[in-house]
């Protein structure tokens, strides 16, 4: 998962980077609002928001851009100054959480967990590295970028995703791509995976020599 965090404080930032790193969080912090916004489009998975920065930019600023520019961010606000009302703001403004400063660094911990939790939970949605997978409309993005996939392809990507780290064995994803019924070579599976692996480099799926795959 990564993680952006916007920090003014040097030595707050620099705890809670170690804690997130800890708990093997891909973790980027910025410490002013301007380079943050710099990047409100990159494919992250979560938002550390402090509301009140140096410069012209604050967390609210960063919010309304993180809302055009990558709508399935998560973001998690802190404050130290009038909770009530950068609550309600910060709820208003599409925020999936709240923490007023001081805060522990196990608390906002258990809040990232708590979000990330929901975030990939959502009906009908799932992430993978940089991608977002809509599974309704079978929508790939990569930021921006639309990822186009071919029917077969986005079955053999659902089978991955659903089985994550458990061994695929190659006359399952044969019998339900194709369907039970396929009469032809096996090596329409390799065929298909090779396609699925050029457009999307970033599935990291190893090869069981023998027995079938794993996406790790």
């Amino acid at each position: 998962m990564k993680i952006y965090f916007v920090e003014d404080e040097v030595n707050i930032s620099e705890i809670i980077r170690k804690y997130l790193t800890r708990e093997n969080y891909d973790v980027t912090v910025f410490y002013d609002g301007e380079t943050a916004m710099e990047h409100v489009g990159d494919p992250v998975d979560l938002w550390i928001l402090d509301i009140m920065l140096t410069g012209e930019i604050d967390g609210f600023d960063l919010i309304k851009a993180i809302s055009k520019a990558n709508p399935e961010a998560a973001v998690i606000f802190t404050s130290a100054r009038d909770q009530a009302l950068d609550k309600i703001k910060g709820l208003e403004l599409g925020s999936d959480d709240y923490i007023a400063k001081p805060y522990s660094p196990k608390e906002l911990m258990l809040r990232v967990k708590a979000v990330l939790k929901r975030k990939n939970s959502r009906p009908g949605h799932m992430t993978y590295s940089d991608y977002s997978i809509q599974l309704d409309s079978r929508e790939i993005r990569q930021g921006d970028k639309l990822i186009e996939l071919t029917n077969k392809e986005f079955e053999m990507l659902l089978v991955f995703l659903k089985n994550k780290q458990e061994p695929i064995e190659r006359k399952l994803l044969l019998e339900t791509i194709w369907g039970k019924n396929y009469v032809g070579s096996d090596r329409v599976v390799d065929d298909l995976l090779r396609r699925l692996r050029s457009k999307m480099p970033l599935l990291r799926i190893e090869t069981i020599y023998g027995f079938g795959y794993r996406l790790l």
